[in-house]
């Protein structure tokens, strides 16, 4: 039997992890050692959906004292862990608050972390805990900021920073939120200077909002964790409404618990879709 082609195996090179919260969907790559350099044009090729496996952004998992950003070595006496996120065109992002729900399963999954961790990202150290299927993460605080854009030339939006910038909108109804086209980036005047999230929402009920988003860097995603938390804390902007809100996304739906003292705790599902094998030919000419 003559051997072709056809018939060599696949060189392997690198073990992925597919995963979503509220099928905001990731790659997950373990780098426990820190020895993988990350490059936006490797993050680029990996979430592709037709020319590679495809996802919103990348998740990395490193050690946080092996962490290159001095800012994030320095939570390495809080935190052993760290989430280098990546959005899908190989930018970076301070936060994300579905990508950090899923590193947690991941490490308590495979017996890194126990029942609450702490975890360290670009936007500070951030306290994790369990509550069977949901993950619980305690997100800081939201700044309402100053600037007040027009979006799409009509909208007046409210800033927030969670620590990732967001403008929120609200909208009248939801055949409005339903009608909007995402697929190109929302009008902001004048833009954020890091760019930003645009969220828009509707009202449903007491402390229930729907929302869609589209993210910088990434386009219309089925959910954004740290855009849920704005949405939450504009909604209730000006008011004494605190409390626990649902915010349902295309995805599935979080809820967001706002404490009278501006602290935000994030639920929400966080999802193992299982492992991919990435060929090592590819890896090479995409590093």
């Amino acid at each position: 039997m003559t051997s072709g082609p056809a018939n060599r195996p696949i060189r392997t090179g690198l073990t992925v992890i597919k995963a979503h919260g509220t099928e905001n969907d990731f790659l997950l790559i373990p780098d426990l050692a820190g020895s993988l350099s990350l490059s936006a044009g490797l993050v680029r090729a990996l979430c592709d959906r037709h020319g590679g496996i495809g996802a919103d952004g990348v998740l990395r998992v490193v050690r946080t004292k092996l962490a290159t950003e001095p800012d994030v070595q320095n939570q390495a006496d809080q935190a052993e862990f760290f989430m280098d996120y990546r959005n899908a065109d190989g930018s970076i992002a301070e936060m994300c608050g579905n990508g950090i729900r899923v590193v947690a399963r991941y490490l308590q999954r495979i017996g890194l972390i126990g029942d609450q961790a702490e975890l360290a990202t670009r936007g500070g150290v951030r306290s994790v805990s369990f509550q069977g299927e949901d993950v619980t993460v305690a997100m800081g605080t939201a700044t309402v900021r100053p600037e007040r854009p027009t979006v799409n030339g009509g909208h007046r939006g409210i800033v927030l920073t969670v620590p990732n910038p967001h403008v929120v909108v609200e909208l009248a109804d939801e055949r409005e939120l339903a009608e909007l086209d995402l697929t190109r980036p929302p009008v902001v005047d004048p833009p954020l200077p890091d760019g930003q999230n645009v969220e828009f929402f509707v009202r449903l009920g007491p402390r229930q909002v729907a929302m869609r988003v589209h993210e910088r860097g990434v386009g219309e995603t089925r959910s954004c964790g740290t855009g849920i938390c704005a949405v939450a804390v504009a909604a209730g902007a000006g008011t004494s409404d605190g409390g626990a809100w649902r915010v349902d996304v295309p995805g599935g739906r979080c809820l967001v618990d706002w404490a009278p003292d501006g602290s935000i705790l994030l639920s929400g599902p966080a999802v193992m879709v299982g492992e991919i094998t990435i060929d090592e030919q590819w890896l090479t000419a995409h590093r």
